[in-house]
């Protein structure tokens, strides 16, 4: 009976052993960083994005002015233009919050563009990641970028480069 124990213990550590190898960890935000296409798509967004901010900061520097403008002014305004007045600037600041969230809010300009040039390119890293699971048999692959906490990898478990051969980027 005690022989029956001792084999079966030692057979579940080789077998935890063997587990514990088919385990990886990768920094996509290395491998993303490391290709020209995610380079260039996050250009053109900062581009698009200093020119979005570049336009809203234009409004709100107008509106600024129609402010001062308005306080200097209302003095001398009769009730009926004074109304209008602040109508006036109600609207003007409901477009310049409304212009924000269209280029920069949940699901603004600036995710859709996001996701239209950025995403395909994070979707062929994580292909390329699935397909060495899938050949050299990993059970489990981390992501040490974000998201996941890695208190301590092995740099002999980061397979980055690896992914960036799969890619063609690196040698």
């Amino acid at each position: 009976m005690r022989k029956i124990i001792i084999f079966v213990s030692l057979l579940l550590a080789f077998a935890l052993a063997g587990q514990a190898q088919r385990i990886i960890v990768v920094d996509t935000k290395y491998i993303l960083d490391k290709m020209p296409e995610y380079k260039d798509a996050q250009k053109k967004l900062d581009q698009i994005s200093l020119q979005w901010q570049k336009e809203i900061d234009d409004k709100q520097s107008a509106l600024d002015k129609m402010y001062k403008d308005y306080d200097a002014e209302q003095v001398m305004l009769s009730d009926t233009l004074k109304k209008k007045r602040e109508d006036l600037l109600f609207n003007r600041e409901k477009e310049v919050r409304d212009l924000q969230r269209k280029r920069f809010g949940y699901e603004g300009d600036l995710f859709k563009m996001r996701q239209e040039l950025v995403k395909p390119i994070q979707d062929k890293v994580y292909n390329a990641i699935q397909q060495i699971a899938v050949n050299r048999m990993y059970d489990l692959i981390l992501d040490k970028s974000e998201g996941i906490t890695v208190i301590f990898a092995d740099p002999k478990l980061d397979k980055s480069e690896d992914i960036l051969r799969a890619l063609g980027i690196a040698k």
